[in-house]
């Protein structure tokens, strides 16, 4: 059967391309100007940013990036917009990877104080300068809508204390309720440092947020100050939830519904950046902060929870909360319309630290004073350097540094023997080339002892056995 992907969906607009009145209503309003893009050019009007964040999305989620059955037509445009990454990394896990898109630095950088889980007591502490700290500084309406997961036990720790002007979503995780989670505290919705919902309805959430997002565009379209929103998803992490109308649609099944629900999400935002003008001077980036939950703990498979509700990592191995590439690997892009040539696919390294950097340089903040770990991608990105500035990744788990890529090589210390894979021929790590190449491992053993001294991360202590 054929999937039609242009069904009306009650109380929603169609999950389809910005609609062609808002088109035309955007070229009207750019009627004697030298097109709106070379207008905000010329002016030197700082690019808007828009992040678009899901949680626990595999590699292989989206029809881009090769799913058969999951339909995905607002992000696999997105991609062709602008450039699509086949080696984006990030930390396997949600906390580090959040930390690394909103500090630019590697969790063992950054002292949270205690920890940022249903009981920590601990956040991000005023010495790191966020990405919304940045740009407010910079002159730039900040929001954000969606989940946090950087601290909520004081509200210095909370977004509207770290650069957001406005915020609504949930703190942490949203398995941060019994039975999957032993906390006594509610799972409840804040808007700003206030619970305003509890217990949360999950199933309207990705709803919620895309409408928080669309009202702060639509909100600020014609004023002179840029805007920076941060949606970051809830979803699809366990356990997972979309609304009546989204259920059933996907040939994927639930968990295609629930993608498919963060499809039609970002098209809603790219229809409200098109229709309020915005859009050709504005950068889109979507991303998820890690690899898909398919090591599951036993306590997650309760009230209506499978196996089948996790994503898939593709050719990958590994899955969340490991330092094999399906854990760290993710579906990455961005597009900047005049500025970031279109329809780019690369293979070329790049991380999510360099994305705090690429960002808070395009928005014209200051960078702190601090070790930063990421690059400025945007002359890459544009086409004014062959090649991306990363040329190597670390892979920390945990406060561990396990595992380190050069180049093509990919040194994993985790099991009694070294592992050494070529990821540009074995992109699955299935092949150990240890033996092979003794000298790369000892270079890359090197590199990974001086980062962890730097650092101070912890070193692994091997594994009899990881199964896989």
């Amino acid at each position: 059967m054929l999937h039609n992907s242009s069904k009306v969906f009650s109380n929603f607009k169609q999950r389809t391309f910005p609609r062609i009145a808002g088109i035309v209503l955007l070229l009207f309003s750019c009627i004697g100007l030298a097109g709106c893009g070379e207008q905000a050019a010329d002016e030197g009007q700082p690019p808007n940013i828009v992040i678009l964040f899901a949680d626990d999305m595999g590699y292989g989620d989206l029809s881009s990036y090769g799913h058969p059955t999951i339909a995905t037509p607002n992000i696999d445009s997105l991609a062709g917009q602008g450039v699509r990454f086949t080696s984006f990394v990030t930390a396997s896990w949600c906390v580090p990877s959040r930390t690394e898109l909103l500090t630019g630095r590697h969790l063992p950088r950054v002292d949270l104080g205690g920890g940022t889980g249903s009981d920590g007591e601990g956040g991000l502490p005023d010495s790191e300068v966020t990405l919304a700290e940045g740009l407010q500084a910079a002159g730039y309406a900040t929001g954000m809508a969606g989940k946090w997961h950087l601290g909520y036990m004081e509200e210095e720790f909370l977004p509207p204390n770290q650069g957001f002007d406005s915020w609504l979503g949930l703190p942490y995780s949203n398995d941060y309720r019994k039975p999957w989670v032993q906390t006594e505290e509610p799972l409840g919705l804040y808007r700003g440092t206030q619970m305003v919902e509890h217990p949360v309805n999950q199933d309207s959430l990705t709803v919620r947020y895309t409408e928080e997002a669309v009202d702060f565009i639509t909100s600020r379209a014609g004023e002179d100050q840029p805007l920076f929103f941060y949606l970051a998803y809830n979803m699809p992490h366990l356990p997972i939830h979309t609304t009546e109308e989204f259920r059933g649609q996907s040939r994927g099944g639930y968990y295609g519904d629930v993608i498919e629900t963060i499809d039609w999400s970002v098209g809603r935002v790219l229809e409200a950046l098109e229709s309020e003008g915005l859009s050709e001077n504005t950068i889109v980036f979507f991303a998820s902060d890690n690899g898909p939950w398919n090591n599951l703990p036993k306590r997650m498979l309760q009230e209506g929870n499978k196996h089948w509700h996790t994503g898939s990592p593709g050719l990958l191995r590994g899955y969340k909360a490991t330092t094999y590439e399906g854990g760290t690997r993710v579906p990455a892009m961005i597009r900047w319309p005049g500025q970031i040539p279109a329809g780019q696919v690369t293979d070329e390294l790049a991380g999510m630290p360099d994305i705090y950097r690429t960002l808070m340089e395009a928005g014209g903040a200051d960078l702190p004073d601090h070790t930063l770990d990421g690059y400025d991608l945007m002359p890459f990105l544009k086409g004014e350097q062959e090649a991306s500035p990363r040329k190597e990744y670390p892979y920390f788990l945990r406060g561990q540094l396990q595992a380190y890529r050069e180049g093509p090589w990919k040194l994993r210390i985790m099991e009694p023997e070294p592992q050494l894979f070529n990821l540009q021929n074995d992109p699955g790590e299935r092949w150990n080339r240890a033996e092979e190449h003794p000298g790369i491992v000892d270079r890359l053993q090197g590199k990974i002892e001086e980062l962890a001294r730097e650092v101070g991360a912890e070193l692994p202590e091997p594994e009899k056995k990881e199964q896989q």
